[in-house]
């Protein structure tokens, strides 16, 4: 699903945030990726999904060698690809079903395919009670589980998370979590990027531990080493 091959990134004057990257990331996989501030992590996800481009190597996502990607073919790959952030990036003055019908309406679709998208994805993250509130009338837990509906409504074949419980208390940050397991159980390939320890140990889960630019560890059933 997702290959890295010799991926390579420096930023100026000499900083590799990428230094000859190998990893293979199989359809349907749970996997952490975890490392300190500064180490990389933010750039695989950005070259994945095309915000920063590799100065050596080669990126593969479903058979599909993004290296090279033109500019009008980076929207496709984005719809295939769903990203959740640490601190939400939902619209203050639109309601969370709103909110999740814009992911949709940017891409041209027709009315009547948002009005039978929306609902669909806002139950299957628990909002169906919710829609017409807006961000600020719920918790940051609420509007976490509107990013992922947001998320979900190109179907992704993969699914991004960057620190998708940094602002979020354990309770709430549980329940995300119980969400992304839930949401890799149909068949998404979910990659979690966190600091949180805790969290990483009770999955259970593919860990993988990036240092420097490089892949420092590789757990099929993993622990947070750092």
């Amino acid at each position: 699903m997702i290959k890295f091959i010799n991926a390579s990134k420096v930023y100026p004057p000499d900083i590799k945030a990428l230094d000859k990257i190998n990893l293979h990331i199989l359809p349907g996989e749970f996997v952490s990726v975890v490392g300190q501030s500064g180490t990389g992590k933010t750039t695989l996800i950005k070259s994945l999904i095309c915000e920063e481009k590799i100065d050596e190597g080669q990126i593969v996502v479903g058979g599909w060698d993004i290296t090279h990607i033109k500019k009008s073919e980076i929207p496709t790959l984005r719809r295939q690809i769903g990203v959740i952030f640490q601190d939400f990036k939902l619209l203050p003055k639109k309601t969370l079903q709103e909110n999740v019908a814009f992911a949709l309406q940017v891409c041209g679709q027709p009315p009547k395919k948002i009005s039978a998208i929306v609902p669909q994805v806002l139950k299957i993250v628990g909002l169906e009670n919710k829609i017409n509130r807006y961000p600020h009338e719920v918790s940051g837990g609420e509007q976490q589980r509107a990013a992922i509906a947001r998320a979900l409504v190109h179907r992704p074949k993969i699914l991004l998370a960057d620190e998708p419980t940094g602002n979020l208390d354990s309770i709430n940050a549980d329940e995300i979590i119980e969400l992304l397991l839930k949401i890799n159980k149909f068949g998404t390939t979910v990659v979690l990027v966190t600091h949180n320890r805790e969290i990483v140990n009770r999955l259970k889960k593919r860990v993988i531990t990036i240092e420097t630019g490089k892949v420092v560890s590789d757990q099929a059933v993993g622990k947070y080493i750092l």
